[in-house]
């Protein structure tokens, strides 16, 4: 079987090999902790405390923490940055195009349940980077099984389509800038820098053997030289 086409060789997360000043990140969100923030909307998945503010957002509202784009209005800055030069200068050296910024507050004790969130891994073309603000080495992040341990000022990469969970066991809040953006030839060179680009490739649907001879059964009543090649194909695959 092609290697491509299976979940295990898709790159579930990267680290990348550089940093923000921490400092820097940490001034200009403490004031912002005292602007209103939003409860995440999906309600459903999480106990305790987990809120959000938007940096980059559909009609520039801080308040519109939603991930996905609705309609044809803008995105752009909110009025939170007015006041976040590091934070502006920051998600303006990634030279994608943003689909939101935000950041995300997970409050000491809560806990973000086990889901995932569809298309929204590179192989998807579209993409969701990691920064932790603030943090603490009692939060357990889990992807797909496997602990990460992202530190402040870190940056990482996180494919979402696995599903993932967060349960925050510290004393204290954990903050992440959360940058969802859009697959170019700039991300394109600094993510295969991390791994092999057929890493990247979204893995074709796998049919069971039922599926293949009821496939084989319906393109023998179309009874034309594509669907016999088709059909030559998949009588290979089960082979």
């Amino acid at each position: 079987m092609d290697e491509r086409l299976t979940m295990e060789n898709v790159v579930k997360h990267i680290r990348f090999p550089f940093t923000f000043d921490v400092v820097k990140l940490q001034q200009e969100v403490q004031t912002i902790l005292a602007q209103k923030w939003i409860n995440h909307y999906n309600t459903n998945d999480y106990e305790g405390e987990w809120a959000s503010i938007a940096l980059l957002s559909q009609g520039g509202k801080s308040e519109n923490i939603n991930a996905l784009n609705i309609g044809n209005e803008k995105v752009s800055y909110t009025e939170i940055t007015l006041s976040c030069i590091y934070l502006k200068e920051l998600i303006d050296s990634f030279l994608f195009e943003k689909t939101t910024v935000r950041l995300l507050r997970l409050a000491a004790g809560a806990y973000i349940k086990p889901h995932t969130d569809h298309c929204l891994g590179y192989e998807d073309g579209v993409f969701r980077i990691h920064i932790p603000v603030i943090t603490n080495p009692n939060v357990e992040f889990i992807l797909d099984e496997e602990r990460l341990i992202m530190k402040e000022g870190e940056c990482w990469y996180i494919d979402a389509n696995f599903t993932h969970s967060v349960a925050n066991k510290g004393k204290k809040d954990r903050i992440h800038l959360v940058i969802d953006g859009i697959r170019n030839e700039w991300t394109d060179t600094l993510f295969f820098n991390e791994a092999n680009p057929k890493q990247f490739i979204k893995p074709e649907p796998q049919l069971s053997l039922a599926e293949k001879k009821l496939l084989i059964a319906q393109l023998k009543t179309i009874q034309t030289p594509i669907a016999e090649e088709l059909i030559k194909k998949i009588k290979k695959e089960i082979e």
